[in-house]
């Protein structure tokens, strides 16, 4: 069976759809010298170009959704501390990469998307804290009128979704033993993760899966028995020549895909 074949579409809407199709823009289609990634003008570039988008959310002090990659302020902003020490108004003041652009909310960046894109909203939930940035996001999610899908490393934030709002697209990020972020990591949660060991735990209905993953026979059989996989970090041409016969979509960055 392949995967688009998958009896999903009555489950998932257009979501399912989208998940084949276009390519998804990382953290939006930003440059080094021009829109910041995970901006209002990075999803805005995506949007022109037809692409799908994937963004990263955070908790706020004030219990807010906002989009934002790292744990800490610095490389973004230029200012010192922690994220989730602020509340979203706070954060909304600080200006990306010395551009005009601030620290949107996941309520605002949906509502600029609109129904022009895919929507990857990758949680980062940390281990023993599933449930408040859950229950946020899927707050904005129901005002919300387009494709989207929840993605993430905790596999107990995707059994979340699954036992509360199945009606959720949801995609179980993970990464093989070699990969820069799995380095920080345990060296059981590690061979974990390579192995896939957390889809029993997650139940997703899709994989992103980091390129030093692919291709690989596990993940083959998963895709065999009708469960996408999603590429991701892809840098080049080539390097999605190399494995797409094996995955459904590319998550991007750097070229246009």
């Amino acid at each position: 069976m392949r995967s688009r074949e998958r009896p999903s579409t009555d489950v998932f809407g257009e979501a399912w759809e989208r998940l084949f199709d276009p390519p998804v823009a990382h953290r939006g289609l930003w440059t080094p010298d021009g829109a910041p990634e995970n901006s209002l003008a990075a999803f805005q570039a995506a949007c022109a170009r037809g692409y799908g988008i994937e963004l990263d959310v955070q908790l706020t002090a004030d219990g807010e959704a906002v989009v934002f990659h790292d744990e800490r302020l610095e490389r973004m902003t230029g200012q010192e501390g922690r994220l989730r020490d602020h509340t979203a108004a706070e954060l909304g003041a600080l200006t990306l990469k010395g551009t005009d652009e601030t620290i949107p909310t996941l309520a605002d960046t949906l509502t600029m998307i609109g129904h022009r894109a895919m929507v990857f909203i990758e949680l980062k939930t940390p281990f023993g804290d599933v449930g408040p940035l859950e229950k946020r996001v899927t707050e904005v999610l129901v005002d919300h009128n387009g494709p989207t899908a929840v993605i993430g490393f905790n596999p107990y934030s995707h059994a979340w979704f699954a036992d509360h709002h199945p009606q959720i697209l949801r995609g179980l990020d993970s990464y093989g033993w070699n990969d820069e972020g799995a380095r920080k990591l345990a060296p059981e949660m590690r061979k974990s993760l390579a192995a896939l060991e957390q889809v029993e735990i997650a139940r997703p209905d899709f994989l992103a899966l980091g390129l030093d993953m692919l291709p690989s026979p596990r993940a083959d059989l998963y895709r065999a028995k009708g469960m996408p996989i999603v590429a991701w970090t892809v840098r080049s041409p080539d390097q999605w020549e190399g494995v797409r016969d094996h995955c459904d979509n590319l998550i991007f960055e750097g070229f246009h895909a």
